[in-house]
């Protein structure tokens, strides 16, 4: 039964098969080619059989492996690799069914790869996964043919392998040592001007494009007989906590994945970040209820702790509610921190409903609330207009846009911090962000 489960025939098979058909049927019109057909089929039949037996003979034809990360980076591509050591004695070729989690949706994958003799060759691919939880994986099925082609012989490997998509840890690396890089605008990170020397002397060091000049110490270029800069350092232990809304208007796709988990993957990088400054990050996510909390703290455990809780969230997307926002964050936090808020506004109206709210927090803490431009609305404003029905989408777009800053502004009259950003530029304007209060000192 293994057997005839495992055997299947190829196209080059039937391809021979209608061609013998053809000539079957010109054997009417000449009827000398009737014994040749026959001979033909004869030898179909020997060279299917000597198929067969040369891909059975072999116990243990292929080995195979699928190499795995250890977790997932959701939004990001990441490798899979796939591993075959041919052990038979001429060159094959493999198509290679990979059953891929059926979150990725793909019903078509396929790999063709010709491996030679006693060969051991890696292939590789990438997935996308744009949403964090458990993917499994299936069967690794890989159909061998031998040089004749007419049949394949199907292996089976790696049953059931579970892994884990965690927020983008990729992007965690990418950005990791950001935080202490004289060379940020490189990244997309703004050099911001401090005012003042309000901080704490740190050491004297010798000077590297970026630094301010403002701070070259003379005295110790003169000695050093090279150019000397006075290096300050930041306030430290300062609290600094990420709040995510998880509700309804984080729910808008934006390349697969959803604003809440863009904002999960900002989170991990801008906590990242914020402990490499050596100052206290905290996370929380709330919609009808505050929850998911990490307390601001700054242990070697603290990102770790961080990573798991922000795999963990999950949410039906019920409408947010701002009102135990305000009161938690009056009960919980009791010392004057930095509040970064994850949410979006599309509406005045949106604003103004939760205006009264966010003024509570910003009198004790200092608020950013960062929210989405809808990067969709650009095309429309972009397009060529024909047609009124253009001009009216048009003049919507734009009437969109524009409350999107005048949502910036409304925010600024009360002395909250906004940040306005396309989905894929929100780790680096948080990023920014963060850095520039840093800067200014006005936490």
């Amino acid at each position: 039964m293994k057997f005839i489960k495992s055997l299947y025939l190829n196209n080059f098979f039937f391809y021979v098969l209608l061609g013998i058909i053809a000539l079957f049927v010109c054997a009417f019109i000449f009827p000398n080619l009737y014994n040749a057909v026959w001979f033909i089929i004869l030898v179909l039949i020997t060279f299917l059989g000597l198929d067969i037996l040369i891909l059975y003979l072999a116990k243990t034809g292929i080995e195979a492996e699928r190499i795995t990360p250890e977790k997932l980076s959701n939004g990001d591509l990441n490798p899979i690799n796939i591993q075959i050591k041919n052990h038979y004695t001429f060159p094959i070729l493999v198509r290679i069914i990979d059953e891929i989690p059926f979150q990725f949706q793909v019903r078509n994958f396929k790999i063709a790869k010709r491996i030679k003799a006693s060969e051991e060759k890696e292939i590789g691919y990438d997935l996308r996964p744009t949403e964090r939880g458990e993917y499994h994986f299936g069967y690794l099925n890989i159909y061998v043919s031998s040089p004749l082609r007419l049949i394949s012989r199907r292996f089976s490997f790696a049953k059931d392998q579970m892994v884990p998509t965690y927020p983008s840890y990729i992007q965690l690396r990418k950005y990791d040592l950001l935080a202490f890089s004289n060379n940020l605008y490189q990244y997309g990170i703004k050099k911001i001007r401090r005012i003042g020397h309000t901080m704490e002397f740190e050491q004297i060091k010798e000077y590297v494009q970026g630094d301010d000049l403002r701070t070259i110490n003379w005295k110790a270029t003169a000695k050093k007989n090279a150019l000397m800069v006075n290096q300050f350092q930041d306030e430290k232990s300062q609290s600094v906590y990420l709040a995510i809304d998880k509700g309804r208007v984080m729910q808008m796709p934006f390349d697969g994945l959803s604003l809440l988990d863009y904002a999960i993957n900002s989170t991990l990088v801008l906590a990242n970040v914020i402990l490499k400054k050596q100052d206290k990050a905290g996370i929380f996510a709330f919609s009808k209820k505050v929850e998911n909390r990490v307390f601001a703290e700054r242990r070697g455990s603290q990102m770790q702790k961080i990573l798991e809780t922000l795999y963990n969230i999950k949410t039906d997307f019920f409408e947010s509610d701002y009102s135990r926002l305000y009161v938690d964050i009056k009960k919980n936090i009791n010392q004057r921190s930095l509040i970064i808020l994850y949410t979006n506004f599309e509406t005045m109206d949106g604003l103004h409903r939760q205006l009264p709210y966010l003024k509570g927090i910003a009198k004790s803490h200092l608020l950013v609330v960062v929210f989405f431009q809808n990067t969709e609305l650009n095309a429309i404003i972009n397009k060529k207009t024909d047609t009124i029905q253009e001009v009216y989408d048009k003049v919507i777009a734009e009437k969109f846009m524009f409350e999107k800053r005048l949502i910036a502004n409304e925010l600024k009259k009360y002395g909250i911090h906004s940040v306005l950003t396309q989905p894929e530029n929100l780790t680096l304007d948080a990023i920014n962000k963060y850095l520039e209060i840093k800067a200014r000192g006005i936490l």
